[in-house]
């Protein structure tokens, strides 16, 4: 079945830390790029209302939109399991990604490339691992972890980069 959306070069992950920020951070983005809404530790109410008012603010500003997680109504994809539209998934190693391509992935999020805030004592990909392991998935590879537009110009083999941090 044919995507709906191309893969954007360019990702929001939407995290509780970003408070109000969250929407400043969606306006920074530009047109095509994408957001996965996560924010998994809201309340089941709270998080629905929250997502409804991301896809609506994603629709006029025509970003394309992922649901991490599940009991969200529709979105132009999902995230981290199975569903209609775009689906991505994370990963961390050569196994995840092949994971990923076996589930049916259109797109990996492949980190921690850096030293990132979200997983501070995680171990870090680098460039050059990053490049190695982004050579042999067979979907579009997106960076994650300490990345902004610097960080991803000294990568190789990346379709784009995502942060948290790089967009408040």
């Amino acid at each position: 079945m044919p995507r709906r959306h191309p893969v954007p070069h360019l990702w929001l992950m939407t995290d509780e830390r970003q408070g109000e920020g969250l929407w400043a951070s969606l306006e920074r983005l530009p047109a095509g790029a994408g957001v996965v809404f996560r924010h998994y530790r809201l309340g089941p109410e709270e998080r629905h209302q929250l997502f409804l008012e991301v896809r609506r603010l994603c629709r006029e500003r025509r970003l394309i939109l992922l649901a991490a997680g599940s009991a969200l109504p529709p979105a132009d994809g999902v995230h981290g399991r199975r569903g209609a539209g775009l689906r991505s998934a994370s990963a961390h190693n050569l196994w995840e990604i092949r994971v990923a391509e076996r589930q049916g992935a259109d797109l990996i999020f492949l980190s921690p490339v850096f030293p990132t805030r979200s997983h501070p004592s995680a171990r870090t990909l680098g460039p050059d691992r990053f490049a190695l392991l982004a050579r042999q998935a067979s979907v579009p590879v997106i960076a994650l972890g300490g990345m902004d537009s610097c960080a991803f110009a000294r990568l190789r083999g990346a379709h784009g980069w995502g942060g948290i941090d790089a967009w408040l």
